[in-house]
C-alpha cells in the first residue's frame, strides 16, 4: 500500500539542492551537498545519505536513510514492495538487499509517493533534507555556510541567488555577492553548472529503471538478524568439553591483572569478549587500574595483547575457541570462566552491540561440527531473506 509524501516540487527541490552545492564547493565543503551525472547527492556521517535523480518528464526519485539505520529493528523489512517499474532498480535492488536503504520516495503524476510504513519511524528523510524543505530555510542554510559575524545582511544575497537559481541565471557576481573573498568562483560555477543553474545548462537526467524479473526481498533487518541470533546465544547452553591446560599465557594476564588491582589488594576483575578480529572489555566489581603516568589506552592495549595470546593458546580444532572470558583475580587465587557457545549473563546486552554475525560463522566453521552451538545456521544470510520459490 502506498501513501503520499508532502515535499517540495521536483523542480524546486532540485533547485535548491544545486544550490546549496554550488555554493558549499564554491567554499572547498562540497562533500556533504554535490551533484553529478547520476544526480544530487547529500552524505553526513551524523545525519546519513540521500540520493535524488530527475528522470524525463515530471518523474523523479528521492532514497537514502538515516545513518544508524542498520542497527534498527521492527522496521518495514522492504521499502520497495508495490514501487514503479521505472525506478532505478540496479542502485536500488542491492541496497535493500543489503539493508542500507531506509527510505525510497518517487514522484508521478503530480504527487510524491512511497510505500506505506506499518509503524511510525523516524527515518532521516526529514533530517537529511531539512535545509531545502522550504524556500526560507535553504536561504538560512545559504547564510550559514559563513561565519555568524558576518551573516548581518546577507538574506537578502542568498534569496536573490536562490531565484537566480530556479531561472537557471546563476552567475559569478551571485557567488562573490555572498561569499565574498572566500569563493572559488571557478568551482562554484562548476558545480552551478552541472546542476542546471547557469544559463546553456540543464539539470542531469537519468534514464528510467526496469524492475528485475526475481530479486531477494529480506524479512528481517540486519538488527533484527543480530537480535536473533543474539537472543539465541543468551538461551544457549555451554557444551561439555575438556578445560584447556594450564599455560604461561593465563599465568601472564592473571599476574597483570593482580598488578593492576584497583585497591592495591590483588582483587581485580576481567570480563571480555574476542573473536579472530575484534575485541571488547566492560568494567567488572573491581575493573583493572591505569598506572601513574601511563599514556592513554596504554593499559588497554596490552590488556588485548594478552587476551589474544590466551584465546591462542587454549585453542583447539575440534573444540574451537572462546567467546567470552571472565577473569575475578585475588592476591593468591583467580577463577576463570569461559563461554565457547552461549552469551554469559554476567556479560551485558544494550540491545544495539555484539559480536559480529560474520565473525562468529568464521569461528564456528574452524569447530568440529559436533562442537557448534544450536543457534549456528542462524548466522546463514538467507535467514535475513523470505523464502523464493
Amino acid at each position: 500500500m502506498l501513501t503520499d509524501v508532502d515535499l517540495p516540487a521536483p523542480g524546486l527541490l532540485w533547485t535548491r539542492w544545486a544550490t546549496l552545492s554550488a555554493t558549499m564547493t564554491g567554499i572547498d565543503r562540497g562533500e556533504r551537498w554535490s551533484v553529478d551525472e547520476r544526480g544530487a547527492r547529500r552524505d553526513d556521517p551524523e545525519l546519513g545519505w540521500a540520493r535524488f535523480a530527475l528522470l524525463d518528464g515530471r518523474r523523479a526519485v528521492l532514497y537514502g536513510a538515516r545513518a544508524d539505520h542498520h542497527t534498527e529493528t521492527g522496521l518495514d523489512a522492504d521499502p520497495l514492495t508495490g514501487a514503479p517499474d521505472w525506478l532505478p532498480w540496479a542502485d536500488l535492488g542491492p541496497l535493500a538487499e543489503s539493508d542500507r536503504l531506509g527510505f525510497v520516495i518517487w514522484h508521478e503524476n503530480g504527487r510524491w509517493s512511497r510505500v506505506r510504513q506499518q509503524r511510525h519511524y523516524d527515518d532521516g528523510m526529514a533530517g537529511l533534507l531539512a535545509p531545502l524543505l522550504t524556500e526560507e530555510q535553504t536561504v538560512t542554510a545559504l547564510r550559514g555556510v559563513l561565519p555568524a559575524t558576518e551573516l548581518r545582511g546577507l538574506r537578502d544575497i542568498a534569496a536573490e541567488l536562490l531565484h537566480a537559481a530556479v531561472r537557471g541565471e546563476v552567475d559569478a557576481e551571485h557567488f562573490e555577492a555572498l561569499l565574498g573573498d572566500a569563493v572559488d568562483i571557478g568551482a562554484a560555477l562548476a558545480a552551478a553548472a552541472r546542476g542546471g543553474i547557469v544559463p546553456g545548462t540543464r539539470p542531469p537526467r537519468i534514464e528510467p529503471g526496469q524492475r528485475p524479473p526475481m530479486r531477494r526481498v529480506r524479512r528481517l533487518s540486519q538488527g533484527e538478524h543480530d537480535r536473533l541470533v543474539w537472543g539465541a546465544m543468551h538461551e544457549a547452553t555451554e557444551l561439555r568439553r575438556p578445560p584447556p591446560p594450564d599455560t604461561e599465557e593465563l599465568g601472564a594476564l592473571v599476574h597483570w591483572l593482580q598488578e593492576r588491582a584497583p585497591g592495591g589488594d590483588g582483587r581485580c576483575s576481567l570480563l571480555a569478549y574476542a573473536d579472530a578480529t575484534s575485541f571488547s572489555a566492560q568494567p567488572g566489581e573491581h575493573p583493572p587500574a591505569d598506572q601513574p603516568g601511563e599514556e592513554r589506552y596504554a593499559g588497554f592495549r596490552r590488556l588485548t595483547e594478552l587476551v589474544r595470546a590466551l584465546r591462542r593458546a587454549e585453542s583447539d580444532p575440534r573444540y574451537g575457541r572462546w567467546l567470552f572470558l571472565r577473569v575475578e583475580t585475588s592476591a593468591t587465587k583467580f577463577r576463570v570462566e569461559r563461554c565457547y557457545d552461549s552469551w554469559p549473563a554476567w556479560w551485558h546486552d544494550d540491545g544495539v552491540s555484539g559480536p559480529w554475525r560474520t565473525n562468529l560463522q568464521e569461528e564456528m566453521e574452524a569447530r568440529g561440527r559436533q562442537w557448534r552451538p544450536p543457534w549456528t545456521p542462524l548466522l546463514d544470510p538467507e535467514v535475513a531473506y523470505r523464502p523464493t520459490s
